[in-house]
């Protein structure tokens, strides 16, 4: 990947991390916070009965950054969903690998190179990457074998490693996610529990509607924190999974073309 397209990446998790904490901001302040939301529109104390919306916001300022997270896992969810679905090409990763095998056992080189044209994405790159120098390699009459398999290999493995930084990218943002979404469902849980027991304190352990208020404040962070770490979870893993399905497919089809070539008589 050209340093252009890294830098479009980057530029991508630099301006999504502040967009959506000043999004989940203005929902927690001018949404949940509406006035409509409580019985007592100044305090904001008080939720309407049945009013979840109210009832979220009484878990203080923690709620929304936990929000924030909430959604830039949605947004790099979206994100690594259409860049590995760019990557994967136009049709089946695993059909397009036997075909391009099954091409390369009757060493028809250009119309395996006219299938990674037309499947595109990282794989198919690789792989006519490997072909282009398979078929340098057949006309040079200066290197041996063995030095011709050498540079084979190294042609795949250096388009390999441009290609993978693209579709690992943002990966450590999700998996990061998935532990900080964690500990500050976690960390609102103590503050809305040090409220609870602040409230007891001050009353004489007679103020039940600070004390409501404070175990409210701990669950409802908790209940975000565990929701967004789950969520992350699972994007992650199902991100990984596709990454090794595509480098499996690299794999393949690059041991296949350089076993086609140690085998010719070149």
């Amino acid at each position: 990947m050209s340093n252009s397209k890294q830098s479009n990446v980057g530029n991508f998790a630099a301006i999504v991390i502040p967009a959506t904490i000043l999004v989940a901001f203005i929902i927690f302040f001018f949404v949940l916070g509406s006035p409509d939301n409580f019985n007592d529109p100044e305090t904001k104390h008080s939720p309407k009965s049945g009013n979840m919306m109210g009832m979220v916001y009484t878990g203080g300022l923690v709620v929304p950054i936990l929000i924030s997270c909430f959604l830039m896992v949605w947004v790099f969810f979206v994100e690594r969903l259409l860049t590995l679905g760019k990557a994967k090409g136009n049709g089946n990763v695993s059909q397009f690998v036997r075909k391009i095998k099954s091409l390369l056992s009757s060493r028809d080189i250009n119309t395996a190179m006219a299938e990674c044209d037309k499947q595109k994405g990282s794989v198919a790159n690789v792989i006519k990457a490997g072909l282009v120098k398979y078929q340098e390699m057949e006309k040079d009459n200066e290197l041996d074998k063995e030095k011709k398999i050498l540079a084979i290999q190294k042609d795949i493995e250096e388009a390999t490693q441009l290609e993978m930084p693209m579709m690992e990218r943002n990966l450590v943002v999700i998996s990061t996610l998935a532990s900080v979404a964690t500990l500050l469902g976690l960390l609102g849980t103590v503050l809305g529990m040090i409220r609870s027991f602040a409230a007891l304190a001050e009353s004489g352990g007679g103020n039940a509607e600070a004390l409501a208020l404070g175990i409210s404040e701990a669950l409802i962070n908790t209940a975000l924190g565990i929701g967004t770490s789950a969520l992350a979870i699972i994007f992650y893993n199902f991100f990984t999974n596709k990454i090794d399905t595509l480098t499996h497919g690299i794999d393949e089809a690059g041991f296949s073309i350089v076993q086609t070539f140690a085998s010719s008589k070149n």
